[in-house]
């Protein structure tokens, strides 16, 4: 990544531009029409409401000369114990990683990533889960994080069975 961008946390201000990357991301997965672009956005940013001043999500923003051109976030939680980690700890979802199209493959997600995974590391966080992309797949396994068992079921509601 050149020197020209700038990874920093998020703070409630920046709700409306994460709402934007999020509903972004699953339109551009092709899981969101863009007819519903909006709501989801708005959805997003009444949820950031609570969730970014709370401290329950934490995200991360890519600046290049002054316009939010990346972003991701993580959901930390307990960590039940398991074979690997007896004592329990916490463990991180990784969400919302989205980089707008004219700055991809200029290695923004990976620092962002980078950014994200040493924050976590800086805590004692070593479990981390996330749901990938086609084209955010090669970035992840780059990154060590493998294909795992898990399974998923939707109940109710009209939209794709998608996080």
């Amino acid at each position: 990544m050149t020197q020209r961008y700038r990874i920093r946390i998020a703070t409630a201000a920046d709700a409306a531009v994460i709402a934007h990357h999020r509903a972004a991301m699953f339109r551009d997965m092709g899981v969101l029409p863009e007819d519903a672009v909006a709501a989801l956005s708005a959805a997003t940013r009444a949820h950031l409401a609570t969730a970014l001043p709370s401290g329950m999500y934490r995200g991360w923003l890519v600046e290049c000369d002054a316009e939010i051109v990346a972003g991701g976030g993580l959901l930390v939680q307990p960590m039940w114990p398991r074979p690997e980690a007896l004592a329990g700890g916490e463990e991180a979802y990784v969400l919302n990683v989205y980089t707008e199209p004219a700055h991809r493959r200029r290695g923004v997600a990976r620092a962002l990533m980078d950014a994200m995974l040493a924050w976590c590391r800086a805590r004692g966080i070593t479990r981390f889960a996330l749901h990938a992309s086609d084209e955010g797949r090669p970035l992840y396994e780059s990154l060590g994080f493998i294909g795992t068992n898990e399974m998923r079921r939707v109940d109710g509601g009209s939209a794709p069975a998608s996080s």
